[in-house]
Order: C-alpha cells, then sequence, then structure tokens
C-alpha cells in the first residue's frame, strides 16, 4: 500500500505532462491551419454547406437529401471513417470522443494505460486536417463537429436545424424503438455533449442564432420543405 501511495503522484504528473503535450500539439496544428490567413485560404477552398442541428432534429436525413438534390457530397457520421483510416486509428475510439462530453480521467489516465486511445484533442486535431481535405475538394454538406467554425463563412452556408424538445423526442422514440424516458436522456445528453464540444474546441455557443445564415425549424416545417428551403438558399 505504502508503495502505491508513492506511486500515485508519479502516474498523475505523467499524465499531467502528457495532457500538456496533447493541448501544444492541438494549439500548434491550429495555428498552421489559421496561418494561411482567411484570403488566402478561401482561395483554396471550394462551396460548402455546414449543418449544426439539435437532437432529434433529422439533421443527417436533411444532409443526405440535400446532398442528393445538388449532386454534393455528405460527410456525417462517415467522417469519423476518413479521420480513422487517414490516421490509422480506431473507429470505435473515435465513437467515445465525437461531440462528446469530455472526460479528464479518459484523456489523461486512459491514454497513459493504453496507447490506443484517442482523446479529444487529437480526435480534433485530425478532423479539421479532413475537414479542410474534404473544402477543398468542393461541393460538401459537413453535419456537425463544428466545422463552419474552421472555415471561411463566405465560401459556405451555416444552417441550424432546431425542433421543439417534445418533437425530437418522439422522433427518437419511433427511429430507436426506445421508451419515452430514455429518448429523452439520449436527446439531453447528445445535445449537452455537442454543446460542451464546441465551446471547449471553438469557444461558440451553439444555440446562438446568430452564427447561422438559416435557422430552420423542422417540426414548423417539415423535412421535405426544410430541404428545399436549404438547397434555395444554397443555390
Amino acid at each position: 500500500m505504502k508503495e502505491q501511495t508513492r506511486e500515485e503522484p508519479k502516474i498523475l504528473a505523467a499524465a499531467e505532462r502528457q495532457m500538456q503535450a496533447w493541448v501544444l500539439t492541438a494549439e500548434i496544428e491550429g495555428r498552421a491551419i489559421r496561418a494561411e490567413g482567411p484570403h488566402r485560404m478561401a482561395e483554396r477552398l471550394g462551396r460548402y454547406l455546414s449543418i449544426s442541428r439539435e437532437a432529434g432534429a433529422g439533421g443527417s436525413q436533411i444532409a443526405q437529401l440535400v446532398g442528393q438534390q445538388l449532386g454534393w457530397e455528405v460527410l456525417d457520421k462517415n467522417l469519423l471513417d476518413h479521420v480513422a483510416e487517414r490516421f490509422r486509428c480506431s473507429r470505435a475510439m473515435l465513437k467515445l470522443v465525437d461531440e462528446t462530453q469530455t472526460s479528464w480521467v479518459y484523456d489523461v489516465l486512459g491514454t497513459w494505460m493504453d496507447r490506443k486511445i484517442v482523446t479529444h484533442d487529437k480526435y480534433v486535431a485530425h478532423l479539421g486536417r479532413v475537414i479542410l481535405a474534404a473544402v477543398r475538394r468542393g461541393n460538401v454538406v459537413l453535419v456537425g463537429r463544428g466545422a463552419q467554425f474552421l472555415l471561411p463563412r463566405e465560401k459556405g452556408l451555416a444552417v441550424r436545424l432546431i425542433a421543439p424538445k417534445k418533437y425530437r423526442v418522439e422522433q427518437i422514440v419511433q427511429r430507436e424503438g426506445l421508451s419515452q424516458a430514455d429518448a429523452c436522456r439520449w436527446v439531453e445528453a447528445t445535445d449537452r455533449g455537442r454543446r460542451e464540444f464546441a465551446l471547449r474546441y471553438f469557444h461558440q455557443d451553439i444555440d446562438d442564432p446568430h452564427l447561422y445564415d438559416l435557422v430552420v425549424n423542422v417540426e414548423r416545417l417539415g423535412p421535405a420543405a426544410a430541404v428545399q428551403q436549404i438547397v434555395a438558399a444554397i443555390r
């Protein structure tokens, strides 16, 4: 027991140094991305649509329909596949840090014990590179993940999909077969994770309507009309 007590400060110190190294790496990569300057970066990028969405508002479905109508590539959950392939990391691990609440225990002690674990900071750094590569090709729909905060606004359209909580919970009940209570908890936890993710890494409040070119109430319009409104705005 005494030996274990003596080892704990060493473990915590090593973990703290590792976390500082990750944060520094993310900051350096972020500065490298921004170093091009907004005008030079904009010249090298194609058009994009970024869709921010409340949980259960149908963001994935609407993004796919918009992509079909425009003939644009859609990057949603498949972004994880691109990140996993490009940086040779586990997709299962990426799901644990994809727009989720951060955990000091997971990011520090978890990776100290298992090198295969991907931290939130590493994920965001890799994600930013994949998003930039996609937009350099142009004509792409990006769902969530703070994409709009990485990219020049003059090259894209930023959309926020919202709906009353009752509507969103019902959508999850129907889609996932969950109970009302479980669906409500999922919606709340997912919204909370996405909100914290954007606040921590981009210092933005995703609920702020001023961040978007278009805010669409999906319950009021319906998914089909929401798609048409977004497509019309792009065209």
